[in-house]
C-alpha cells in the first residue's frame, strides 16, 4: 500500500515537534512579550507626545477615523461593551487556540505559523521599546475621545486601566500603542483560518476577525489607525522572514547534530579491539 507524499510529511512534522517542546516555547515569547511591554514603560510625556504627533499626522491627510467610531461606541453601550469584552479577551484566546487548531489539523503549516508569530511579536516589542506611544483614550480631554473600557468598567473585570483587571492596572504598560498587535495577531489568525479552514464558517470567522478587531480598536480609543497599519506590516515582516528563519534552525540542526555522532573507527583502533 502506498503512502502519500502529504501522509509523510505529516508524519515526519508530528516526530518532530512536541506538545511539551512547543508549549514551553510558547510560553517563553508569551513571557517576553508581557514582560517587555511591562519593563519598556517609557516617558509618559514622551509617549503622550508622540499619540499626539500621530493623530496630527492623520489628520493632515484625513484618515483619522478614531474619533467617530469612538463616539459610536461610547455612545451606544450595545456596540461599546461587547468591543471592550473582546478587547479585554479575544486576543488571548483566539490566537492560541488557532495555534492548537494547527498543531491538531495542519501540522504541515504549524512550524511555520508559529515561527512568523513568534517573530512578529518580537519585532513589536522593538516597537513598544522605541516608540512608547499613548494610546487616544489618554491623550488630554481636549483631544475629545472618551476611555470606553473606563466608561464600561461596570460590565466587565477590566477598571480604568485598559483591559487589565481591576486593582492589576500597575502590572500593564499602557503606552504600548505602537504597532497594535491586537490588529496584528488577529490578521496572523485571519490568514491562516482563511488559508487552511475546511468548511465556510471558518473560512469567514477569517475574513471577519481581523476587521472586527481593527474596528474594535479604533472604537475603544486604543489604537490609530496608524498603530493598526504598522501592526499589519511587522507581519508583513515576520512572515518574510520566518522562512530564512526556519532554514536557518534547520540547518544549524543538522550541523549540531553531525557533530554530536562519533566518527568511523579507524583500522588501527578497530584492530587494537580485535587484539
Amino acid at each position: 500500500m502506498m503512502i502519500s507524499t502529504t501522509a509523510l510529511r505529516v508524519a515526519a512534522c508530528r516526530g518532530r515537534l512536541r506538545w511539551w517542546s512547543e508549549l514551553p516555547l510558547i510560553a517563553v515569547v508569551y513571557t517576553l512579550y508581557s514582560g517587555a511591554r511591562l519593563l519598556v514603560r517609557g516617558e509618559v510625556s514622551d509617549a503622550v507626545r508622540h499619540g499626539a504627533d500621530i493623530l496630527h499626522d492623520e489628520q493632515l491627510v484625513h484618515l483619522d477615523p478614531e474619533r467617530w467610531f469612538n463616539r459610536l461606541f461610547a455612545n451606544h453601550a450595545f456596540l461599546g461593551v461587547p468591543a471592550d469584552f473582546a478587547y479585554a479577551s479575544l486576543h488571548y484566546i483566539v490566537t492560541p487556540a488557532t495555534l492548537v487548531w494547527l498543531w491538531r489539523r495542519h501540522p504541515v503549516h504549524y512550524r511555520r505559523a508559529r515561527t512568523w508569530l513568534t517573530i512578529s511579536t518580537l519585532i513589536g516589542l522593538v516597537g513598544f521599546t522605541v516608540l512608547p506611544t499613548a494610546p487616544p483614550r489618554l491623550l488630554n480631554g481636549g483631544h475629545g475621545f472618551i476611555d470606553t473600557m473606563a466608561l464600561y468598567s461596570s460590565f466587565g473585570w477590566w477598571g480604568s486601566d485598559a483591559s487589565a483587571p481591576r486593582g492589576m492596572g500597575h502590572l500593564t504598560n499602557q503606552y504600548a500603542a505602537m504597532p497594535s498587535l491586537h490588529v496584528g495577531w488577529s490578521l496572523w489568525c485571519g490568514i491562516l483560518l482563511f488559508r487552511h479552514g475546511r468548511h465556510w464558517p471558518v473560512r469567514t470567522l477569517g475574513v471577519i476577525y481581523p476587521i472586527a478587531t481593527t474596528l474594535i480598536v479604533l472604537g475603544t480609543a486604543n489604537h490609530y489607525l496608524m498603530d493598526a497599519a504598522v501592526g499589519i506590516l511587522v507581519m508583513g515582516f515576520g512572515f518574510a522572514l520566518a522562512g530564512p528563519a526556519l532554514r536557518a534552525v534547520d540547518v544549524l540542526s543538522i550541523r549540531l547534530g553531525r557533530a554530536g555522532k562519533p566518527g568511523p573507527a579507524s583500522p588501527a583502533s578497530t584492530a587494537g579491539a580485535v587484539r
